[in-house]
């Protein structure tokens, strides 16, 4: 597989995975260009070409995560999880699109790695797979989620 064709596919969608994590645009994007560059420095140490997409979200996942942990070291942030603001992100204009954004936000970390990753169409087990629990966890996480979720965008309407 070509790198340009890995690009142009994940990397919007890495940039959302990323985006969930820091609720910084420019962090997002930091941390998908390393995650690129990762890819792009490894592809030839890839055996199961089938797996692929798992493989960087798995990439872009430990990223995020280390460079979480450390900020933390550093004490350069004290919250590194959404932003609870009113700031429309240019991106995400639509109304009802932004509300979802801003009940996801009020999730638990976990939880909205969890959606997060089932938005961007990620299978159960992936997503088990990536995040390191059981795929009946993830399973009975994202329908309590969905509710969550549903019962904040009713509330707020």
């Amino acid at each position: 597989m070509e790198f340009e064709y890995l690009y142009k596919n994940y990397s919007s969608k890495i940039f959302r995975v990323c985006l969930g994590y820091f609720n910084d645009v420019e962090k997002a994007k930091d941390v998908m260009q390393d995650t690129f560059i990762t890819v792009f420095t490894h592809m030839d140490e890839l055996t199961h070409h089938e797996n692929i997409p798992g493989w960087i979200y798995r990439i872009a996942s430990n990223k995020c995560l280390r460079q979480i942990e450390n900020e933390k070291k550093k004490e350069l942030i004290k919250d590194y999880g959404f932003l609870r603001s009113n700031e429309v992100d240019p991106y995400m204009e639509e109304k009802t699109f932004v509300k979802l954004h801003q009940c996801i936000a009020d999730l638990p970390e976990l939880d909205r790695l969890i959606i997060g990753f089932f938005l961007e169409d990620l299978k159960q087990e992936k997503i088990a797979e990536i995040l390191g629990i059981t795929h009946s966890n993830v399973r009975v996480r994202i329908h309590r989620i969905k509710e969550v979720l549903s019962k904040k965008m009713k509330d707020d309407e």
